[in-house]
């Protein structure tokens, strides 16, 4: 990283909040997505380069509601106009939400006089303005910063230690596959006709279990039922976090009616696993806030992933996504 590129406080409306079988916030996807759009309009001869992004949240409005006042929620939908046979035409449910995030996106490439912050934010902004973000109009940014980090191991210490404060209030979302991997691990061993979507949906659904009390056998004996914690501990959600591929790679313009016909195409299906909301300030370094592509065209494997560690944790469980 030789420069670090914060964009703060984006206000973003109507937002996508559908991201495969979850929903509630945009998938990670759409934000490294964004960071590459922006990244593909900066000027050529600039030789800069913008490599992943880390995602702070600091509120967020999605656009539901409850029917009766309880029970699930329902998106609230825009209505589109009767058909001719006055009824309502067939749509595709589209979840929509209000947001604000900040960004912090690592600079590959030397500022130069052509580059340097006075010139570079000003372009930066502009650009980042006409761009959608999670499929949403982003109405403003509070404040677009571009700094260097120093050299020196304390120098940088200090840096990265002002700049996740800055992020205050604020959730990062971090990458916890190694607690998908420990609970699915944990579920084969209680029973080994689990799979791993059982252990997924362990960190998304409300359980409750009923007790009798010790030595009571009688099934007359009203049971009292407990409250069943979820896996691990902290602000853990399911979340996707890219995608696998279902098909042979196909060369440009063999499948029709493809997007692109200058690029090779592929059938893939989304990748689910566990994520993480953490204040900023937990983190040891700005790095472990960072997600960055990972494509393994010849496995098929196409994955966002970010190098966060808890501090309790000396080696990091190998990742078991869940296609």
């Amino acid at each position: 990283m030789d420069a670090l590129l914060m964009l703060r406080n984006i206000k973003v409306e109507n937002a996508n909040a559908i991201a495969g079988l979850t929903w509630g916030f945009p998938t990670i996807s759409n934000f490294v997505g964004f960071v590459h759009a922006l990244s593909r309009k900066l000027p050529a001869d600039l030789e800069l380069k913008l490599e992943g992004c880390g995602v702070i949240c600091h509120n967020r409005q999605i656009q539901s509601y409850q029917p009766r006042g309880w029970g699930d929620h329902v998106f609230a939908l825009t209505r589109n106009p009767l058909t001719r046979e006055e009824k309502s035409p067939a749509f595709n449910e589209e979840g929509r939400m209000h947001m604000t995030v900040s960004l912090l996106i690592p600079i590959a490439g030397i500022l130069d006089d052509r580059s340097e912050p006075k010139v570079l934010k000003p372009l930066i902004e502009q650009l980042a303005l006409s761009l959608r973000l999670a499929g949403g109009t982003i109405i403003g940014i509070g404040a677009v910063e571009i700094l260097e980090p120093p050299e020196d191991y304390e120098g940088l210490q200090l840096f990265e230690r002002k700049q996740l404060r800055k992020l205050l209030p604020g959730f990062a979302l971090v990458q916890r596959s190694d607690l998908l991997a420990e609970h699915t691990g944990h579920c084969a061993t209680q029973d080994p006709a689990a799979e791993p979507v059982d252990a997924w949906l362990d960190f998304s659904a409300i359980k409750f279990q009923a007790e009798l009390p010790d030595g009571v056998v009688d099934e007359q004996t009203q049971a009292e039922w407990r409250y069943v914690p979820k896996p691990g501990g902290g602000w853990l959600v399911p979340m996707a976090i890219g995608y696998r591929g279902i098909s042979d790679l196909y060369e440009p313009g063999q499948v029709a009616r493809s997007r692109d016909s200058t690029t090779p195409f592929r059938f893939v299906e989304s990748v689910y696993s566990v994520g993480e909301w953490i204040s900023p300030h937990r983190a040891t370094d700005l790095k472990q806030l960072i997600w960055r592509y990972h494509a393994e065209p010849e496995t098929g494997w196409y994955l966002c992933r970010n190098s966060y560690q808890p501090k309790s944790i000396k080696s990091k469980s190998p990742s078991i996504p869940l296609s």
